[in-house]
């Protein structure tokens, strides 16, 4: 994530709309097994693609009956489009987080290397899933996918254009999308051949070549300090 494009499915997707945080005991715990079905559906879908995984396989990972999943999801495909809507949400709100927390954009472009390193490490299954499984959405729910995710790259572009004044903007999404690539690409190569990365061993790898990527001079010249 972001998306890098993908042909659209016919197949129909219900709007995703956000939850309101449950108040009473009952609410929380019926939001504690929505959470489970869909950290459930992201494994599942990873491992074996979303169209060879059931509502009785996310049910029985999620500790839950096949037909208990309607309870809280109409189908198989508004899981999907509620795991890549809600994540992509997540990151179009931490970046703007980062952003306005941070003292200048030099800090804000290093927190947000830092930022997308988390994501990538923390969730290499959602990764995996919006890679392969997108095009299962229907129009209207890739739509909504990459319209957060557009959000998302034009709010690094935003930073990367105060930290490199004058360049065009063209570029500055060139180099923001390779180092999405770069970050996204370690955890997901890695847990695709069966092992799981060491984050400790690859969170400082992974920042200081973004970090270099992004900071790279246009003329091919050393990198700009941070």
């Amino acid at each position: 994530m972001p998306s890098t494009g993908t042909q659209p499915s016919n197949a129909a997707q219900p709007t995703v709309t956000p939850q309101p945080a449950p108040t009473t005991q009952r609410g929380k715990a019926k939001e504690n097994r929505r959470q489970a079905l869909l950290t459930a559906a992201a494994s599942l879908f990873a491992l074996n693609g979303f169209n060879r995984v059931s509502l009785e396989d996310l049910g029985a990972a999620a500790g839950v009956s096949g037909p208990a999943v309607y309870r809280h999801f109409p189908g198989k495909q508004a899981v999907l489009a509620d795991l890549l809507v809600t994540v992509s949400q997540e990151l179009l709100d931490g970046g703007r987080q980062v952003v306005e927390s941070s003292t200048d954009p030099a800090a804000a472009l290093r927190r947000l290397v830092e930022f997308q390193v988390d994501f990538a490490l923390g969730k290499p299954d959602v990764i995996r899933v919006q890679d392969r499984d997108l095009s299962n959405l229907s129009e209207q729910g890739q739509s909504a996918v990459r319209s957060l995710q557009r959000s998302y790259v034009e709010l690094w572009v935003d930073v990367l254009a105060k930290v490199h004044p004058g360049t065009d903007a063209a570029e500055l999404r060139v180099r923001a999308h390779a180092t999405f690539g770069l970050i996204n690409s370690t955890p997901h190569s890695v847990r695709s051949h069966g092992r799981r990365i060491a984050a400790g061993a690859a969170r400082p790898l992974l920042e200081r070549m973004a970090l270099a990527a992004l900071m790279a001079d246009s003329a091919g010249g050393a990198p700009h300090p941070l």
